[in-house]
């Protein structure tokens, strides 16, 4: 049975930084790919950045290039999203998912056959 433990949310003041981690049970994550997704109230869940550890490769949304760097631990079967000037409108529900074949099409839902419960981050201003 997979899942997926999600883990490091919380509330932090504008420019302040915050890990996120997500530990991957049941399955080693290579050689698919885990990524992280986000929602805020009242709008879409878009994707935040992908990681694919045999590739290598990664992808991230362009509101987060250069402030929020996904990594993967293989010893620990977690991959981290280590997320530095965070801004209010970072504030969502953070959410884990795994074992998508490639990013080649970019983060796509449909990809992810595995999901999170969701963590909360919250940016104040």
């Amino acid at each position: 049975q997979v899942q997926l433990m999600e883990s490091g949310g919380g509330s932090v003041q504008a420019g302040g930084s915050l890990r996120l981690s997500c530990e991957v049970k049941g399955y080693t994550i290579s050689p698919f790919c885990v990524g992280w997704f986000r929602q805020a109230p009242g709008t879409e869940r878009e994707g935040v950045a992908g990681i694919c550890p045999d590739r290598p490769s990664t992808s991230y949304a362009d509101s987060v290039k250069g402030r929020f760097t996904i990594s993967h631990d293989a010893a620990e079967n977690t991959v981290y999203l280590q997320m530095n000037n965070l801004k209010p409108e970072d504030t969502a529900v953070y959410y884990c998912a795994a074992e998508a074949p490639d990013l080649d099409y970019g983060l796509r839902e449909d990809d992810f056959p595995y999901w999170g419960q969701g963590t909360r981050v919250t940016v104040s201003s």
